[in-house]
């Protein structure tokens, strides 16, 4: 697919403006990004003002978290929130939205962004299995991949995917027990799913269709 892409004349400009940018010769970024050493944090749909790219040999970028909680929903807040983080220099925001009209505020932050937008997808399940059936531990397989594909549509240009815990990772830990418990909000939605339900991680079982 990502030779394909690379046929692409427009991507083919993209690709030799970041390279440019991070002083690095086209083919060396492009051998990366097929290495899976590097990504460009770039969806499709959308035009983004400053591109960016991920990776090894590249410079570090700094990401900057916003998004609404369940007792703070207010969209002006976050696009104020994103308005700062473009201004003082992220590369990269990521909407962790959790309380509100989710859809609503992730498309407002992807309209407004000139920087790329990430999201956890996981959150979204959590909360419609919590709306619709009263626990984010009756969350289906499907609804997780259903949401991805979902904010995929709407722009969104790069996920994070808790699929580092697995069945039998999870097992070592129940066994022995961290100073520390999960720190992750979406690894410890994870978790206590696996447990409850006696389920393999979908995101590790079903990684290929992610």
């Amino acid at each position: 697919m990502y030779k394909e892409l690379i046929q692409d004349k427009n991507f083919s400009r993209l690709l030799t403006e970041v390279a440019k940018k991070e002083n690095v010769t086209s083919q060396t970024l492009t051998q990366r990004i097929e290495r899976g050493e590097c990504v460009i944090t770039l969806n499709k749909i959308k035009k983004i003002q400053r591109t960016c790219a991920i990776g090894k040999g590249l410079t570090t970028k700094v990401n900057v978290n916003i998004g609404t909680s369940t007792d703070k929903k207010n969209l002006a807040t976050e696009l104020k929130k994103l308005k700062l983080s473009v201004e003082l220099g992220a590369d990269t925001v990521m909407d962790l939205s959790i309380g509100g009209n989710l859809k609503k505020i992730r498309k407002a932050i992807i309209e407004n962004s000139p920087i790329p937008v990430g999201t956890v997808p996981i959150y979204e399940a959590a909360v419609r299995a919590q709306k619709m059936r009263g626990s984010f531990l009756k969350m289906e397989k499907d609804e997780i991949f259903d949401i991805l594909e979902e904010q995929a549509r709407d722009g969104v240009d790069f996920f994070t995917i808790h699929c580092g815990i697995n069945t039998r990772s999870l097992n070592v830990f129940l066994k022995h027990p961290r100073i520390l418990d999960v720190v992750s909000r979406g690894g410890a939605i994870l978790i206590n799913w696996m447990k409850k339900n006696k389920r393999e991680n979908p995101l590790y079982e079903y990684f290929d269709e992610a």
